[in-house]
């Protein structure tokens, strides 16, 4: 007789699954991963991964979403506050920018493996054609949108193009560091390293505040 599994076992099956594909996916990408893979780092069969999550674009979705919402929620409280501390006058280009970074590159959970295999797949999906436009918008749009309401709110009447690739050369800076390629560690003979995201924190948040004064209109 099949031994049957207790109810409270169907969350921590969820999350190894969710696990595995995420370590997986960061890896490999989407294309060099399959079902059975990620069932067997997971520890189970590959018929409850098709259970839980269905096809495998359904995983991948669900892999981004999970963190995805927390990073959000982060974020949204951290411009919140940013927002209202600066009331009734806009929050600062570096206070909107600090607020973008602050959750994504400082406290413990950067150098938890689920977080750099996060940031990775990130890094991943964002310089993706084939994900890049798709699923950015879907999981990180609105909230984008609502950073980008203050910077402009911050800059006055700035030229929109301008704003907007500004915005795009922040993106890029920023999935670039979560990649933790090894680059950097090269380049810099070893003085900078790529896996310390909380040390960059302030080398970003000073480049990409520059880059946004700098398209400020004049005065």
């Amino acid at each position: 007789m099949a031994r049957v599994m207790p109810d409270d076992s169907k969350p921590l099956r969820r999350t190894a699954i969710l696990d595995a594909a995420e370590a997986q996916f960061a890896q490999h990408g989407y294309d060099g991963v399959n079902l059975r893979a990620i069932a067997r780092e997971a520890g189970v069969d590959v018929a409850l991964a098709n259970y839980h999550f269905g096809k495998k674009r359904d995983l991948f979705d669900a892999v981004l979403m999970r963190r995805a919402e927390v990073l959000n929620a982060w974020r949204l409280k951290a411009l919140e506050d940013a927002l209202s501390e600066a009331r009734p006058n806009p929050a600062s280009v570096e206070a909107i920018v600090r607020a973008y970074l602050r959750p994504l590159l400082t406290g413990s959970h950067v150098s938890e493996p689920g977080w750099k295999h996060y940031y990775a797949l990130i890094a991943y999906v964002n310089n993706s054609p084939e994900w890049g436009g798709k699923l950015m918008t879907q999981f990180f749009d609105p909230l984008i949108n609502q950073f980008i309401d203050a910077l402009r709110l911050s800059l006055g009447d700035v030229d929109e193009k301008a704003l907007f690739w500004s915005y795009h050369c922040f993106s890029g800076a920023l999935t670039l560091t979560f990649a933790e390629t090894g680059r950097i560690d090269q380049l810099s003979k070893g003085l900078c390293r790529s896996d310390d995201l909380d040390g960059a924190y302030e080398h970003v948040v000073r480049f990409i505040t520059a880059g946004f004064e700098s398209i400020r209109p004049c005065r």
